[in-house]
C-alpha cells in the first residue's frame, strides 16, 4: 500500500540462537536511530509468483519501527553497511538497493570485500527445475539477473549477489544470495522470511524468530518501537502455539503459495458473537483457494468472500448508520466511516481471531479501524479478491501488540499479547 509515514528504528543485538560462521561472544551490539519515510507499498500489494533448519547458539534481538511496513536495520557486507529492509514473512528473496538514487541508504558494492555476482550459469539462477517463485535470466554481461514486478506497477531488478550480513569483526553469517537492486523506485529493500530456500531465514539457518508490533499512530511524530529477535525470545513462554500446515501437492496451483506460513483458522468473533462462517472457507481447496497466511509484509487483513461477507453484514448491522456509503480507500476498504477509529471500535467491540487448540489472537476494538483522513475511519479488513489474491492473509495492522514467533523448526507460529513499545 502507497505509504507516507515516517519510521525510526535501531537495532539491539544479544547472545543465543542463529548459526553464523564466527561464534558470538557474549555481549551486545547497538545500531544508531535511523528516520526516514517509507516509499513503497506493502507486500499486499505485490505479486505472489506462481503462485529447516539447526539451532545454533546465538540471539539476536533487532528493533523497528511501525508504519505501513515493518523495517528493520541490518548490517551488509565486509565492513557492514546498514541497510534498511521490509521485515516479509510472505517474501523469499532478499534484496538491497544498490543504486545511487538513494545514497543515504544505497548498498556500495565496491566497499565490501565480501561481495560478489553470480554468474549466469550459477545453480540458483540456472536450477534444473525452474523456480517461478524467483525469475531469472542472464543479463548481456553473462551475469545472473532477476526482476520482480509489483501490482501497483513498479519494478524491483538486478543481479543475484552473494554477501554477507556482519554483526561485528567475529560475527557473520556465511555468504548468503540476495538480490542487488540496480533500478528500484524505492528507498528500502526486503528481507524474504518465508519458507522458501532462498529466504534469509532458510540461508541463515535460522531455527526461529519473533516480532513485536507496536501501536499505529499515523500522524505522530515520534512513533513507539516494536523489537524483532532472530533465536530465542525471552517471552516465549507466555506464547500460545498454532500449527504451520503441510499440505499435499495437490493444492500447490494455481493459486497456493507453498512457502507461506499456512494456518489452520477456525474461526472469527465480534463482540461476544460468533460469525456463522465455514472452517472450511480459511482452508486451501483443491486448487489452493482459501489459504491462510501470517504475513509481516501485508499492511491489512484480507479475507476471500465467504468470510469477508459475514463480517461485512455484522459490522452494518452494529453501525451501519455511520457508514460513508460508496467510498473505498486505496481500492480495497469498502467498511468506511464518518468518524474516528476509536469511536467506531467502541460501537463495533473487540474481534477474535480463532485458531486450532484454543488459540484466540484479539484484535482490540481500539485497533479494528485505521483513521485514513478527513475524519473517516475504515476497518483494516478488505476482499482479497480486491487484490487478484484469493487467500486469507493476516497483515501487521492487526498484528499490533502482538508477539509473533515463527519456530521453523517445530513448525508452529506462537502468539502472545504484549505493549510492544514497552515489554521488548
Amino acid at each position: 500500500m502507497p505509504t507516507n509515514c515516517f519510521i525510526v528504528f535501531f537495532i539491539f543485538i544479544f547472545c543465543n540462537s542463529v548459526t553464523f560462521s564466527m561464534p558470538l561472544n557474549h555481549h551486545s551490539l547497538s545500531f544508531p536511530l535511523t528516520y526516514l519515510p517509507i516509499s513503497h507499498q506493502s507486500a499486499a500489494s505485490k505479486i505472489r509468483s506462481s503462485q529447516s533448519s539447526t539451532s545454533g547458539s546465538n540471539n539476536h534481538r533487532l528493533s523497528f519501527k511501525y508504519s505501513m511496513a515493518l523495517i528493520v536495520s541490518l548490517p551488509i557486507g565486509t565492513p557492514p553497511q546498514a541497510q534498511q529492509m521490509v521485515l516479509d514473512t510472505g517474501s523469499q528473496l532478499s534484496w538491497i538497493q544498490c543504486h545511487n538514487k538513494t545514497p543515504t541508504t544505497s548498498f556500495d558494492p565496491s566497499l565490501s570485500s565480501s561481495f560478489s555476482i553470480l554468474p549466469c550459469n550459477h545453480p540458483i539462477c540456472k536450477p534444473r527445475v525452474p523456480d517461478f517463485t524467483l525469475p531469472t535470466t542472464c543479463d548481456q554481461n553473462r551475469l545472473c539477473h532477476y526482476s520482480y514486478f509489483y501490482a501497483d506497477g513498479t519494478l524491483a531488478e538486478g543481479n543475484l549477489v552473494r554477501e554477507k550480513v556482519t554483526f561485528s569483526r567475529y560475527q557473520s553469517t556465511p555468504p548468503l544470495a540476495l538480490g542487488c537492486a540496480t533500478a528500484s523506485a524505492e528507498a528500502e529493500g526486503i528481507l524474504g522470511m518465508n519458507l522458501g530456500r532462498l529466504s534469509f531465514a532458510s540461508q541463515a539457518k535460522v531455527s526461529k524468530f519473533s516480532y513485536c508490533t507496536p501501536t499505529r499512530y499515523n500522524n505522530a511524530r515520534i512513533k513507539p518501537s516494536g523489537a524483532f529477535y532472530l533465536g530465542q525470545n525471552p517471552y516465549s513462554k507466555t506464547f500460545k502455539y498454532v500449527d504451520i500446515l503441510t499440505l499435499p501437492e495437490s493444492q500447490h496451483s494455481p493459486n497456493f503459495d507453498p512457502f507461506a506460513y499456512t494456518v489452520g483458522m477456525e474461526g472469527i468473533r465480534i463482540g461476544a458473537k460468533r460469525l456463522n462462517i465455514s472452517r472450511s472457507v480459511f482452508r486451501p481447496d483443491a486448487g489452493g483457494s482459501g489459504q491462510t497466511m501470517i504475513d509481516s509484509g501485508t499492511e491489512y487483513t484480507y479475507l476471500v468472500n465467504g468470510a469477508y461477507d459475514k463480517i461485512r453484514q455484522e459490522i452494518i448491522r452494529i453501525a451501519g448508520w455511520k457508514l460513508k456509503k460508496g467510498y473505498v480507500y486505496r481500492g480495497s476498504l469498502d467498511l468506511c466511516f464518518n468518524g474516528n477509529s476509536v469511536e467506531i471500535g467502541r460501537l463495533i467491540g473487540n474481534m477474535v481471531f480463532e485458531f486450532g487448540k484454543g488459540v484466540e489472537v484479539v484484535i482490540g476494538k481500539e485497533r479494528m479501524l485505521d483513521d485514513v483522513g478527513r475524519g473517516i475511519s475504515c476497518l483494516g479488513i478488505g476482499r482479497s479478491e480486491r487484490l487478484g489474491v484469493p487467500s486469507n492473509i493476516i497483515g501487521n495492522f492487526h498484528q499490533q501488540n502482538q508477539w509473533v514467533e515463527f519456530d521453523i523448526v517445530n513448525r508452529r507460529i506462537g502468539f502472545g499479547g504484549a505493549d510492544c513499545s514497552r515489554s521488548v
